[in-house]
């Protein structure tokens, strides 16, 4: 028995934010005070680091169960599907429904059941439910459905990882810059044939000293209502965290699947900063001695930021219909999804095309 993805489905934004756009924001420290470059430099240096040019926000009149919804119409067109037939619905998100302008998320009803209603699926033993994992989620989701399927509770998943990043963020927090909106979705199935599909899991949290590197806190303009919570981080932190754990879990992800890394063809990894993603796969390799291959990690960070869970999946989507130059997947070819975030969670898949 193969688990396979076999259709999938994406909702990129309308709205284009660029940098530029960033310019009468006021930045301020952690302490409230402002910083002393002006907003040119501070976009300048964050361009560099990150590698985000611009990102994507939905509209007002959409949620982030509505893009869910929208992707996962797409996947289930995309496998040709019945989705009564469906087993799972795995919601993966971090911040529920949050309106435009609202100071309080929505998880009542759970997202998945709202995407499920939204299907038509009229099917009870279809069992929609949400998760909470960071930014490494929806590959968390693809797991968990692959251990239903090795487990015979289910033939047919559907995998979600959908967010609405630009609801939550601080906009005195230079951070704030890094955050985008999203949903991808995929459909995970067991399939009969050649050996493909999922070859290898791994997954981890780190929580002893690491559990608040993300979090949500106050604005850093000391006026604002404390009431009002958004996302943030210990960047420094993460940065380290990620080049010290990432790799190494990619590693012993690919040992476990019985593929040499010359075999290695693509590594979708959690689009969350440019410069960090390039060190992670950078120690990656060199834990086997070996150089990096060219092209071997597309990039949609610089047009998209980092939609959180988001950010695999829609990556995955362009890769296979062909919306990324220069870039391509193949039948046979070998890929490793890798991911990182609040948690800390760490996870990867090796998956064969």
């Amino acid at each position: 028995m193969n688990i396979k993805i076999t259709g999938s489905g994406s909702y990129i934004p309308t709205e284009i934010v660029c940098n530029s756009d960033f310019a009468n924001h006021k930045f301020l420290n952690e302490d409230g005070t402002p910083f002393a470059q002006s907003n040119d430099i501070i976009t300048q240096k964050f361009k560099g680091i990150t590698g985000i040019q611009e990102r994507r926000y939905v509209t007002n009149d959409l949620l982030t169960s509505d893009i869910a919804f929208i992707a996962a119409k797409k996947a289930v067109e995309n496998a040709n599907i019945d989705p009564e037939t469906l087993d799972y619905i795995i919601f993966a998100h971090n911040f529920g429904n949050v309106k435009q302008g609202a100071i309080q998320a929505d998880l009542l009803p759970s997202l998945a059941t709202r995407v499920k209603h939204d299907l038509r699926i009229k099917n009870p033993k279809c069992v929609a439910y949400d998760m909470l994992f960071g930014c490494p989620g929806w590959v968390e989701g693809v797991i968990q459905a692959t251990a239903f399927i090795k487990a015979g509770m289910a033939k047919k998943c559907l995998v979600i990882g959908a967010e609405t990043l630009s609801r939550v963020v601080d906009p005195h927090d230079r951070d704030s810059m890094i955050y985008s909106d999203g949903a991808g979705a995929t459909i995970i199935e067991a399939k009969d044939g050649e050996s493909e599909g999922i070859l290898a899991h791994e997954s981890a949290t780190f929580a002893y000293d690491e559990a608040n590197y993300l979090f949500f806190g106050n604005s850093f303009n000391k006026t604002h209502d404390p009431n009002v919570r958004y996302i943030k981080m210990h960047g420094r932190k993460i940065y380290e965290f990620a080049l010290s754990n990432v790799p190494n879990a990619m590693k012993e992800c690919l040992d476990n699947s019985g593929i040499d890394i010359s075999q290695l063809k693509k590594i979708l990894i959690h689009q969350a900063n440019e410069k960090m993603d390039e060190a992670i796969i950078q120690r990656f390799y060199k834990l086997y001695e070996k150089e990096v291959p060219a092209g071997i990690m597309p990039m949609s960070i610089h047009k998209l930021g980092n939609s959180s869970v988001a950010t695999v999946p829609t990556l995955y989507d362009s890769l296979v219909k062909g919306e990324i130059e220069n870039q391509e997947l193949n039948k046979g070819d070998v890929i490793m999804f890798a991911s990182v975030g609040a948690g800390m969670n760490v996870n990867a898949i090796v998956y064969k095309m």
